[in-house]
């Protein structure tokens, strides 16, 4: 699980893990291309996708050549993701690749075996690996560790700004996640005697 990475280096650490993941010397049939099944809570309009592509082209893989990707977009219909996930688990995908909580785990039900990586998050928190030492099962990625730290990103702001007496903070009650973060950014800004204004959001999935 990694951490506080900029957006280049996880691209990057993302495709080296699901080849890994996909290793055609563990398993793999000879000759044939590893399939690699991603699955999308949100639309095809998804803005890292291409940057997650050049990552694998980066390390010899390109679609199409020597490499097969299988999309399955939930539209934002958290109720299609177990059929989707069971549609590439029937295509036998080497790895199923995951970007949000739902889709993790809707993909784990369907699978005990096959990989699954999960690209952002807190896999702990979402009940997908056991913890970020030794994640168990069949779930590994990286992690934005967004409880860990958001205590101390509210720290690094009021040493930003020494004057700053009040913080708002927008966050989606409805994201499991999002409770252990508001909890641990209340808990900074009341050390710091920050006046913490909490701002909900709609869930509006879209990845």
């Amino acid at each position: 699980m990694i951490g506080n990475i900029n957006k280049k280096l996880l691209i990057s650490l993302l495709a080296s893990l699901v080849l890994v993941s996909a290793d055609p010397a563990k398993g793999q049939p000879a000759g044939k291309a590893p399939r690699i099944g991603v699955l999308f809570i949100g639309g095809r309009n998804q803005p890292h996708l291409e940057a997650f592509k050049q990552g694998l082209r980066e390390r010899g893989y390109t679609e199409g050549k020597n490499i097969t990707l299988e999309y399955r977009y939930a539209e934002g219909k958290q109720d299609r993701l177990p059929l989707l996930a069971a549609e590439l688990v029937h295509l036998k995908v080497d790895v199923i690749v995951v970007t949000a909580d739902s889709s993790g785990q809707a993909a784990q039900q369907a699978t005990k075996t096959i990989p699954i990586v999960v690209t952002t998050g807190d896999p702990v928190t979402w009940g997908l690996a056991n913890s970020l030492a030794k994640p168990g099962g069949n779930v590994t990625g990286l992690s934005v560790l967004l409880a860990d730290l958001s205590g101390k990103r509210v720290e690094i702001l009021k040493e930003a700004f020494p004057k700053l007496t009040r913080l708002a903070t927008l966050w989606n009650p409805s994201e499991r996640v999002a409770t252990p973060v508001f909890k641990e950014t209340s808990a900074a800004a009341q050390a710091l005697s920050l006046q913490l204004h909490s701002l909900r959001g709609s869930d509006n999935p879209r990845y």
